[in-house]
């Protein structure tokens, strides 16, 4: 053994003191066999397609959509009977109260003794008519008579005078007889009328439900005299329909829009309601810069009128491209990704859309498939090389 400790002592000393080289083929398979610098491991994500929708959360008060109030048709008459409550449904029609009749009751006996004074007037009237015309026609034919007798010279001028006189008179009396007719027609009429006009006031002396719905309050009060003025005697829900009247931010409101579904909580409900956007206000709230959108309650179930509701609007749900939030980075040139394209790291402009949860729609400057930094900026600038790991699309 010890030949060849020697040997080797001496190679070393002739390499250490360069009179002795390798061969050109020694160096490169020592140069390959020596370890590559190690590239970065970065977590990436694939650009894949997603259906995202696009919520917006509001909040506000439940209210009806329409209240109608009932007001007595007849002043003057007193609250005989109530025969509903509040929180009563009702159905277009139903008496919910009478009053008095006993004023319109004489007023009904009068108006039809009138009607039938007016008929016995018609009666004579026809009768004076009648005599009128009679007597009328007789002197048309005394005038006529004597006017021959006239002719012959056995009748005076005289007496043809006066049988003419006699006719116009009888003309007179019928004419007058006419008019005397056509006024007691008139009161007839005018006594049809008052009598229709008691019988009105008679039939609303049940205060009845213009609209089917529920009572949510009851003003009127038994002996309570009847009137329009001040507040009224019942309100009525509309079919007992009810909406949520939300406030929403001015930049929210705008993707709002009619027909939208909406789900809705309100506080000590287990289930969520259902509701459909019916209507967003033209207007925005000048201090609180907050519009209103009122979203209409498909089934109200225990809501009550003034309750507090937090909904959540659908305002678009569609098929897009998405990558994780942490994906997009923002600046002020806009917002960017990092994709990585054969191992190098480049950064590209992007438009973004939808933010459903943790996920954001890509809806300009990438392509299904695309590879992207799942953190973008955190470890990585772009011309770096990197060893990409894929990650799931909704690892953060």
């Amino acid at each position: 053994m010890r030949p060849t400790v020697i040997l080797v002592s001496v190679l070393a000393a002739m390499l250490a003191s360069g009179s002795f080289t390798l061969p050109a083929a020694a160096e490169e398979a020592a140069a390959a066999e020596s370890p590559a610098p190690a590239l970065p491991a970065i977590s990436v994500t694939e650009v894949v397609s997603q259906r995202l929708s696009d919520r917006i959360i509001a909040s506000g008060l439940i209210a009806a959509i329409e209240e109608v109030q009932v007001v007595p048709l007849v002043e003057g008459q007193p609250l005989e009977s109530l025969l509903v409550d509040v929180g009563d449904m009702v159905t277009e029609g139903q008496v919910l109260a009478v009053l008095s009749r006993t004023s319109l009751d004489l007023q009904k006996t009068e108006s039809v003794a009138s009607l039938a004074a007016a008929r016995a007037t018609i009666s004579q009237a026809e009768a004076q008519l009648v005599e009128a015309q009679s007597a009328a026609a007789e002197a048309a034919r005394v005038v006529e008579r004597t006017a021959k007798l006239r002719e012959s010279g056995t009748a005076p001028q005289a007496t043809l005078d006066t049988v003419n006189a006699n006719e116009t008179g009888a003309n007179a009396r019928v004419d007058v007889a006419q008019q005397g007719l056509e006024s007691a027609r008139a009161q007839l009429a005018l006594a049809e009328a008052r009598l229709e006009n008691v019988d009105l006031l008679l039939s609303r002396t049940e205060v009845k439900a213009p609209v089917a719905g529920k009572i949510i309050a009851r003003n009127a009060k038994i002996g309570a005299v009847a009137t329009a003025a001040g507040q009224p005697m019942f309100v009525i829900t509309r079919d007992a329909a009810l909406e949520l009247r939300a406030d929403v931010s001015e930049t929210d409101l705008m993707r709002l829009a009619p027909g939208q579904k909406a789900n809705m909580r309100a506080i000590g409900m287990a289930e969520a309601l259902q509701g459909t956007v019916r209507l967003v206000e033209p207007t925005i709230d000048p201090l609180s810069r907050l519009g209103r959108a009122r979203i209409q309650v498909d089934e109200a179930g225990d809501l009550r009128s003034g309750m507090f509701v937090e909904a959540e609007i659908l305002a678009a749900e569609r098929e897009v491209l998405a990558v994780p939030v942490t994906a997009i980075g923002s600046n002020l040139d806009g917002s960017a990704v990092m994709r990585v394209k054969d191992g190098v790291v480049e950064r590209v402009p992007v438009t973004t859309g939808i933010r459903d949860g943790g996920m954001v729609e890509v809806t300009g400057g990438l392509a299904a498939g695309d590879l992207v930094v799942l953190k973008a900026g955190a470890f990585v600038r772009a011309g770096d090389r990197i060893n990409p790991v894929v990650a799931s699309a909704g690892t953060n």
